[in-house]
């Protein structure tokens, strides 16, 4: 398959500037790049989602053009999206024929869609029952269905858009050892990731894309982590842990929290420190965001005292939890931190709505200007602050929910995974504004699964295993074996 200078635009984006991609049979292809790249766009021109504006698609040598997802369905070409297209009260079977149901009578042949989807999985050496109910499987068994649901159309390419977003590293093994069945079966897989070091586990070449342009097409053993990121962003991007704390021993205390329980959380405590990042570490299940949800008042604690600044305070809800200063930043930020088809402006004011009320009508004048100020405040990349926030790349829409916090003042900031599914670029700056953050006084909880976020950005580390804290590291002392090491200590 061949794509020759591909064009697209979208009211006020170029989105692809003459890109070009190309992939063979028995191929795993990375498509990397920043947000906003054109990554997807790329590939949803491929699939007929979106229509070309220029340039010329070949499939076996012959020039093709779909107007919808069906047509390239039908031509071979299959994408599993990051948010998974299943229904989950249908079972496997349903799922995979869910289109093309084969029918008895007036109803659904059971059996024989079952019988053809159990041999379906068996030739894919998937270890899944057609008769299992879709919710009732793992993300990584749910992704699985979906590549078969996409298999079960005979598809030669596949295209996986951040396939390994919500996995363990246990169910990435999985999925890489089934990418590498599909690849000796001689089917090509368009692998698109935000995960460098994933690339050169899985992939054979990489095309590199930058604000919407095709950069350089690689083989992965000859090139590096470095020059993969140097192309995606124009420049080079230190990732060095940090060395020693940037607050002193006598900085004053902020949040100190004691004995904190719940079903999932035993006994924690701790303090953060006026200035401080605080990160948290800790394996799939460990504790780690139902603490910082009790924090919050989003959960309910079964007992523990919360004390800011020195004085207890009762926290029952998030309402409790931002009067007191302290905001939540989750890791669903599309879920939980935004209204996505809501504007910039209407995101960033949302959580102190009332200060921009005068005699009972919002001044939208007085709400623009302070939309307006965080957004060149935070460096935050949009067209305007009427721009709907579900156009926006995912490291901007993490600041528009930092914006929100910051115009309703809050001190304590709790950070969930607060780079997950952004690229380095992205992270970077998210990194940079964390940073300032605390340069201004402000002080933060970061909580993530990636170790060397934890050492580049941490004063202090906690690590919690099955709800319970098992150390506390300074950063001076920490590194990624010890933090493993208390991560699984089961005491």
């Amino acid at each position: 398959m061949l794509m020759e200078d591909i064009d697209k635009s979208f009211p006020g984006v170029h989105a692809l500037d003459h890109c070009c991609f190309e992939i063979n049979a028995g191929e795993v292809h990375a498509l990397v790049g920043e947000n906003g790249a054109g990554k997807s766009t790329l590939m949803k021109v491929l699939t007929g989602i979106y229509q070309k504006d220029g340039g010329k698609i070949f499939l076996n040598g012959r020039q093709v053009n779909f107007s919808n997802p069906n047509e390239a369905q039908s031509a071979g070409i299959g994408m599993i999206h990051q948010e998974l297209n299943l229904m989950p009260h249908l079972t496997v079977a349903e799922n995979i024929f869910i289109g093309k149901e084969i029918m008895k009578g007036i109803f659904i042949d059971q059996k024989t869609i079952n019988r053809r989807a159990g041999k379906l999985l068996k030739s894919l050496k998937l270890n899944i029952d057609p008769k299992a109910k879709v919710m009732d499987l793992s993300v990584a068994k749910q992704q699985m269905v979906e590549i078969a649901k996409a298999l079960s159309y005979d598809s030669k390419i596949i295209i996986m858009d951040e396939p390994t977003a919500a996995l363990t590293d246990k169910e990435i093994e999985e999925l890489f050892r089934f990418i590498r069945d599909l690849k000796a079966k001689n089917r090509a897989v368009v692998y698109i990731t935000h995960r460098i070091d994933e690339i050169f586990v899985i992939s054979d070449r990489v095309t590199v894309m930058r604000d919407g342009r095709y950069v350089d097409t690689l083989d992965t053993k000859e090139t590096d982590k470095d020059a993969i990121i140097k192309k995606m962003v124009g420049r080079v991007i230190y990732e060095q842990s940090k060395t020693k704390s940037a607050v002193g021993s006598d900085a004053p205390v902020v949040l100190e929290v004691k004995g904190l329980k719940s079903r999932a959380v035993k006994d924690v405590s701790f303090e953060l420190k006026k200035g401080e990042i605080l990160g948290i570490a800790g394996l799939v299940g460990a504790g780690r965001t139902e603490t910082a949800r009790l924090i919050f008042g989003a959960d309910s604690k079964q007992g523990g005292e919360i004390f800011v600044k020195g004085k207890k305070v009762e926290i029952s809800s998030p309402r409790d939890a931002v009067n007191n200063g302290i905001c939540y930043l989750s890791e669903d930020r599309r879920k939980y931190g935004l209204a996505v088809d809501l504007s910039v402006q209407e995101n960033a004011t949302m959580a102190c709505l009332e200060n921009f009320i005068d005699r009972g009508f919002i001044n939208f004048k007085k709400e623009k200007e302070v939309a307006h100020e965080y957004i060149k405040k935070l460096d935050i990349k949009t067209p305007s602050v009427n721009q709907l926030t579900k156009n926006l790349s995912g490291g901007n829409q993490q600041k528009v929910v930092v914006a929100k916090w910051l115009i309703k003042n809050c001190d304590i900031i709790i950070f969930d995974e607060p780079t997950r599914g952004i690229d380095v670029g992205a992270k970077s700056e998210i990194y940079k504004l964390m940073n300032d953050l605390t340069k201004e006084g402000k002080s933060i909880i970061m909580i993530s699964s990636e170790l060397p976020e934890l050492l580049r950005m941490s004063d202090r580390i906690v690590v919690m295993c099955e709800g319970a804290k098992t150390a506390v590291l300074n950063i001076e002392e920490a590194n990624q074996e010890n933090i493993m090491q208390y991560a699984t200590a089961n005491n």
